[in-house]
């Protein structure tokens, strides 16, 4: 994937603690069948790698990078539920509730945000009450009507219908890249102080970034679901197009959609020109999105 190992095996061992409990055993079973089974963990590496270009430690960054990937993982149980996309392949595997059942998938996503938030509030050494206070406006605002419900409240209205371009970068602006650009902003509250003037310089810079991989996000994800297969997916190769979902090769054509996409690599990359060293690992991020293949 890129240089990233340490921040992977870091992320994965305290969403494992975070998970340990065992009562209810059955909605556990479920939360850890979502967080635990795979995934590309990008939103997490989005939080510590905006750590290191702002110079913040890692064990400052480990409550908001849980935070956002369980907000993720809820987020990926309710979207596949029968009475949303109807997805039945998650990961490459049984989606929650087709491994369990409807109402345990429910409550475990439901669970899942909740402890989001438990996390998120729980008072962090280092970081100002007021700055954590920010942090979970902007991952509830990322989370609710104004991002993710609101992408996909749109996304479902959205079958069968012809949205032009300019609506459809509006959907998955809120769908995948409200949270995408969460996980870019949160790390520049990490700090015991009070915003500075070089911070916000910075952070108008890194939203630049967080943007154009959030909708870079999609755009690939829609040139795979045309070109790529079920197996390397995880998911169900087509589904998208069975669905009736507008997509940008659907609406732009698929050279056109290309374009797009290395447009957009291109912006987020530009964004970091202020930036040193230090956001090597953004850059590799962004490198990753455009091309990975699943």
């Amino acid at each position: 994937m890129f240089q990233s190992e340490e921040y992977l095996q870091r992320i994965e061992g305290i969403l494992n603690e975070m998970l340990s409990a065992s009562q209810p055993q059955y909605i556990y079973d479920a939360m850890r069948y979502s967080v635990l089974g795979g995934g590309k963990r990008i939103r997490p590496l989005l939080v510590y790698a905006t750590g290191e270009a702002l110079k913040i430690k890692p064990e400052m960054l480990d409550k908001p990078a849980a935070a956002i990937e369980l907000i993720h993982a809820y987020s990926l149980i309710h979207d596949d539920l029968p009475c949303m996309d109807d997805d039945a392949l998650r990961r490459g595997k049984p989606t929650v509730h087709i491994a369990y059942n409807d109402a345990t998938a429910v409550l475990a996503g439901d669970a899942l945000q909740a402890l989001a938030f438990e996390i998120l509030s729980t008072p962090m050494r280092g970081i100002c009450a007021e700055n954590q206070l920010k942090m979970l406006n902007i991952l509830a605002n990322a989370s609710g009507v104004y991002g993710m419900v609101k992408g996909q409240a749109v996304d479902l209205e959205a079958v069968g219908k012809a949205l032009t371009e300019s609506e459809l970068e509006a959907m998955h602006m809120h769908k995948t890249g409200a949270l995408i650009r969460a996980s870019v902003i949160l790390p520049s509250y990490c700090m015991d102080k009070i915003d500075d003037t070089e911070t916000g310089k910075k952070r108008v810079k890194l939203d630049e970034y967080a943007s154009s991989i959030g909708l870079a996000f999609q755009v690939r994800d829609d040139i795979l679901d045309i070109q790529s297969d079920t197996e390397t997916l995880g998911k169900q190769q087509g589904a998208d197009i069975a669905a009736g979902k507008p997509t940008y090769p659907s609406i732009m054509g698929m050279q056109a959609a290309k374009e797009k996409l290395f447009n957009l690599h291109q912006k987020a990359l530009d964004s970091l020109l202020d930036f040193g060293k230090e956001a090597d690992l953004l850059r590799d991020i962004a490198d990753f999105i455009v091309k990975r293949i699943a």
